[in-house]
């Protein structure tokens, strides 16, 4: 037998060494495998031509493209149609605005009426909450309302200019509610249905967290949140209706 390291033809004067061992060099020869082919390196895989790096943009970019975003097509009847509403909401808000905290132009605006089922279901909504939540419940889903429709418009209607108005109405609940908390020393707006001023939201709440006495502060912090969303609001849409000016498209 020939040893597969040394090459060593075995004799038969070599029967002195245990079989299936070489004689020369001492090896198994069952247990010889030699040295191991030198692994052939791997072919580096080719890297596609068309390869894309994804560059992930903050989430503030993100909300300021989804909020100034522009439908498709906008003929020129609609954008004429938005800037006409656009300038009544525009005049309407300063109105509010430049009264100031001001009941009897406040309450007197029919769009308070409108505001008031809104405040009055806030009350059955929030019932479960308890007694305080259920008081201010009315205010505060009178003005948490058009916000939810705010987004309905931006995430599902992708209606950003029917958004901005939504924005205003926000304003102009938060201005609605100024003077009823301003009144709340007092108690002198006259409630609904007859009550009496012992269900006056503002009233009742501000005795109940005794803070009575800063009832002018509430009422200048709720005032001057409309004016801002309301501001927002007016910047929003004129935003829009420049762009779409820019970028016209008929249907």
């Amino acid at each position: 037998m020939q040893c597969p390291k040394c090459g060593y033809l075995r004799q038969q004067e070599d029967n002195h060494v245990m079989a299936g061992v070489c004689p020369r060099c001492g090896i198994a020869y069952a247990k010889w495998k030699g040295p191991e082919p030198a692994a052939r390196e791997r072919p580096a895989e080719a890297e596609p031509d068309n390869l894309i790096i994804e560059i992930t943009e903050p989430w503030t970019r993100r909300v300021f493209s989804r909020l100034t975003e522009l439908p498709e097509r906008v003929d020129s009847l609609t954008f004429w149609g938005q800037v006409a509403l656009f300038t009544a909401f525009f005049v309407w808000g300063w109105s509010f605005i430049l009264g100031g905290i001001d009941w009897v132009s406040i309450g007197g605006s029919f769009l308070h009426n409108a505001n008031l089922p809104f405040h009055e279901f806030g009350h059955v909504l929030f019932s479960p909450f308890g007694r305080y939540m259920a008081i201010l419940g009315g205010s505060l889903f009178q003005v948490l309302m058009p916000l939810g429709l705010m987004l309905a418009f931006i995430l599902q209607r992708r209606d950003n200019f029917a958004a901005s108005i939504m924005l205003w109405w926000c304003g102009q609940n938060f201005i609605d509610v100024s003077p009823y908390i301003a009144d709340a020393p007092y108690r002198a707006i006259p409630l609904i249905r007859g009550m009496s001023e012992d269900y006056h939201d503002w009233g009742n709440l501000l005795s109940m967290s005794g803070t009575l006495h800063r009832a002018g502060t509430y009422a200048s912090l709720w005032f001057g949140t409309g004016v801002v969303l309301m501001l927002l609001s007016f910047c929003w849409g004129a935003w829009l209706l420049y762009r779409q000016y820019q970028h016209p498209s008929s249907s």
